[in-house]
């Protein structure tokens, strides 16, 4: 190719590098067998994540290994006596501790005990997860049935043949003495990325199973409360029905407002906890599809086992957030009916009120011209006393005037004017109020 082909210059968009690589993010660990893991799912919350990424920071600075980068959420490096893979998610990080090496029992020296206590005891959050997994070569002694369960001390094992026969897991999903779930996987016939998948989604069921499940508490703890509510507002809604006055309105109004709070507050609680489950649940079941079960005659598999436990759960917690948003509508939807009958009612008070102020204002107009009709005839009659007092004055300065016909001729005239001088004011007084 001409290399002037790729003369020209192209400005990238900012973030393409980083859509790009996201296909590549956190790839699986390329393991082989035998093998111990010890993993631990720590709940340190939606801001927890420089903590985390600052703990893990601290691990590497005394390995002597380089740490995840600024905004870092995945680091998967060698540390000499064990590997360890940190990967943050939105509210909790993982820590899944590997150690290479042929093992008698699969569970004793866990992984685990090659990191430095002290470290340990100071990871940020609280504990939610904690497995201990054994990964079985091929070339070791199989075990009976009977062996199997005694590995998980006699609890009910469930099993499956995974990855379309080329290894077999083991756990009994419960917690032992030492704190840790037990899972045993034997490669029959596993490839190095082969195995990391298998672990990998065996250990994000386990860690998505128990987030999608602390919503199952809550959703214990709301449903009373919401029974409550729905019971008070069936009681609010046949109020609605009965009530006649608008000050009864007004209360059922305010009743309804502290009704909507406290359901707003319930939702606000328990919204992210109940999108969060519905979204680890579907990991899981993504997640034991990966796993492409066989059944182990005898045993019933990690996705039956899962199913019957798993999904009645995420059901009552699906059922109470149903309930939840119905609430909410129904609550919504009364408030609007009963806000429109008091608007009705008071619009009802306000033409009334309009009407009454009408009447009012044509009476004080009658009563106004009456008492302008009134003015007129006082302002009038002393007018014409002046001019009378006028005319005396000439009278008997030695004018020959007849004083009671120019005075009585002058009466129209004065009222005229005086008629035609409070019609100006008026007018002039109206400008003004209007301007």
């Amino acid at each position: 190719m001409n290399d002037d082909a790729n003369a020209y210059h192209l400005t990238d968009h900012p973030l393409r590098r980083q859509i790009h690589d996201e296909v590549h993010a956190r790839p699986f660990e390329i393991l082989r067998a035998p093998m111990r893991v010890s993993h631990l799912a720590m709940l340190s919350g939606r801001h927890g994540a420089d903590a985390d990424r600052q703990h893990v920071a601290a691990l590497c600075e005394r390995f002597g290994v380089a740490p995840p980068a600024s905004g870092a959420n995945h680091l998967s490096e060698d540390f000499g006596p064990f590997r360890l893979k940190w990967e943050r998610r939105t509210e909790f990080s993982t820590y899944t501790f590997f150690v290479h090496g042929a093992f008698d029992h699969p569970f004793e020296n866990p992984a685990i005990d090659q990191v430095p206590l002290d470290w340990l005891e100071r990871l940020p959050g609280k504990r939610l997860v904690a497995i201990h997994l054994g990964l079985e070569s091929a070339d070791m002694p199989a075990r009976s049935v009977a062996d199997t369960v005694a590995l998980f001390n006699r609890n009910t094992v469930v099993g499956s043949v995974v990855s379309d026969g080329a290894a077999r897991a083991w756990t009994d999903f419960r917690i032992h003495d030492d704190g840790y779930s037990r899972m045993l996987v034997r490669d029959i016939r596993l490839r190095e990325r082969q195995a990391g998948r298998v672990v990998q989604r065996l250990l994000d069921i386990e860690t998505y199973r128990m987030m999608a499940l602390l919503a199952f508490p809550v959703a214990g703890q709301v449903s009373p409360e919401l029974t409550a509510l729905e019971e008070r507002l069936a009681s609010m809604t046949q109020r609605l029905t009965d009530i006649r006055a608008l000050e009864d309105e007004q209360g059922l109004l305010a009743d309804l407002s502290s009704l909507a709070a406290k359901v707003e507050r319930i939702g606000n609680a328990t919204h992210y906890r109940f999108n969060a489950a519905r979204a680890y649940y579907a990991l899981v079941e993504r997640r034991m599809a990966e796993l492409r079960e066989q059944r182990i005659p005898g045993m019933q598999t990690i996705k039956g086992f899962l199913e019957r436990r798993l999904e009645p759960a995420m059901r009552t917690c699906e059922s109470v957030a149903r309930r939840q948003e119905s609430l909410a509508r129904r609550v919504a939807r009364t408030g609007d009916l009963l806000r429109t009958r008091v608007d009705v009612a008071l619009e009802a008070q306000n033409r009334d009120l309009l009407d009454s102020m009408n009447r009012r204002a044509r009476l004080q107009m009658r009563l106004q011209e009456t008492v302008e009709g009134l003015s007129v005839v006082a302002i009038s009659y002393y007018g014409v006393s002046l001019v009378g007092y006028l005319l005396g004055a000439g009278r008997a300065a030695g004018l020959d005037v007849s004083v009671d016909l120019l005075r009585g001729a002058a009466v129209p005239l004065v009222v005229a004017m005086v008629w035609l001088g409070v019609r100006w004011v008026k007018r002039r007084v109206v400008r003004r109020s209007e301007a």
